[in-house]
């Protein structure tokens, strides 16, 4: 059985950084890309940032780009998301999630940590 189980969430100040993990459980972890999304209230899920399986390439959001790092630890099958210089407009739940190919819809997900950046 896949898990992939989130933490670090929490409230931080505007300009502040928090650093989020997903641990994940009962696949590959090294043969998957793994993804964060987020979902502000009210709003759609939306994409923040892929890497490949051997972490060797990342590709982020206009949004977060320059503020945000994706990285991943295989020998611990977890990734992280190091977040700097934090918007109000980053508040949301953010997932994980993993697929096999570079391309295509994502298999597994996470259920998510908060984060609440205040002004």
């Amino acid at each position: 059985q896949v898990q992939l189980v989130e933490s670090g969430g929490g409230l931080v100040q505007a300009g502040g950084s928090l650093r989020l993990s997903c641990a994940a459980s009962g696949l590959d972890f090294s043969s998957y890309n793994m993804g964060w999304f987020r979902q502000a209230p009210g709003k759609e899920r939306e994409f923040v940032a892929r890497i490949t399986g051997s972490g060797g390439s990342t590709y982020y959001a206009d949004s977060v780009k320059g503020r945000f790092t994706i990285s991943r630890g295989n020998a611990k099958n977890t990734l992280y998301l190091q977040m700097n210089s934090l918007k109000p407009e980053d508040t949301g739940v953010y997932c994980c999630a993993a697929r096999l190919g570079i391309a295509g819809p994502w298999r597994y997900w996470g259920q998510g940590t908060l984060v609440t950046v205040s002004s």
